[in-house]
């Protein structure tokens, strides 16, 4: 039961926190523009993700009422993991003469020139989920994940979950994406140096095959897995009903994420 109460509680503050991004940095982005009152404000939202992703549900829930609560018009796009078209969006909004643009980062990297391009033409941006500091963008709102990675790491060594040479087993929706890559790192810190094994695995940004490659990966490698970290939250919320699927019992095989 208590169990069951920390998640529930965990779910409301990531609603709730997700809700307050766009709030906040449509209102960062708002501070910074110099137009008078009475001006229509488009704001461009863009996201890496997927609308089927429950944490971009969350986050897509708090941008519409930002510009509900703002009284500004809000264009938001999602692409899917597709750099291509994330990129594409971004000079659409330049083109657009957006107010301020909003985005998370698909890639480390991947967005530096659009920044530049956008800033010289006085459109503040704001990156939120993903922080990509190299850009050079005006602002981050969201969670420090080098930090993150660090923390479940660090969980797992302190109460006593792995030692040197036991394997943690780290299934991602997209290998490369910034978030895993950053979340990585801080688990890198922790376990290097401890000799402590992980495993990154590509579970695939599909709901329902992202459970199944799991399963696949649990049913031949089980044995070998001490530990688990989700690096997105749609692998981890796979859990349950993977481990119930091949055979894991609870607290069998500790996972935070």
């Amino acid at each position: 039961m208590k169990r069951k109460r920390n998640i529930t509680i965990a779910a409301i503050i990531v609603a709730v926190v997700l809700t307050a991004v766009f709030i906040i940095g449509s209102g960062v982005l708002w501070a910074q523009k110099k137009e008078g009152e009475g001006k229509d404000f488009t704001f461009y939202w863009i996201s890496h993700g997927s609308e089927g992703d429950p944490i971009w549900i969350y986050a897509i829930r708090g941008a519409e009422q930002a510009g509900k609560d703002l009284g500004i018009k809000v264009n938001a796009s999602f692409h899917h993991q597709d750099l291509a078209s994330h990129k594409e969006a971004f000079m659409a909004a330049i083109a657009a003469g957006a107010d301020g643009i909003a985005t998370s980062s698909p890639e480390q990297g991947v967005l530096n020139d659009e920044v530049k391009i956008a800033q010289a033409k006085g459109i503040p941006v704001v990156f939120f989920n993903t922080e990509d500091t190299d850009t050079g963008r005006d602002a981050y709102v969201g969670a420090e994940l080098y930090t993150v990675g660090y923390q479940w790491a660090s969980y797992l060594v302190d109460n006593g979950h792995v030692k040197r040479g036991d394997t943690v087993w780290m299934p991602v929706e997209v290998p490369g994406a910034s978030y895993g890559v950053l979340e990585t790192q801080g688990i890198a810190s922790v376990f290097d140096p401890l000799g402590i094994n992980y495993e990154i695995f590509d579970a695939q940004y599909d709901p329902v095959l992202s459970i199944s490659n799991m399963v696949d990966y649990l049913t031949a490698h089980k044995d070998k897995v001490d530990a688990m970290i989700g690096l997105g939250d749609m692998v981890t919320g796979n859990v349950k009903e993977v481990f119930d699927t091949v055979g894991i019992k609870p607290g069998e095989i500790p996972v935070v994420g």
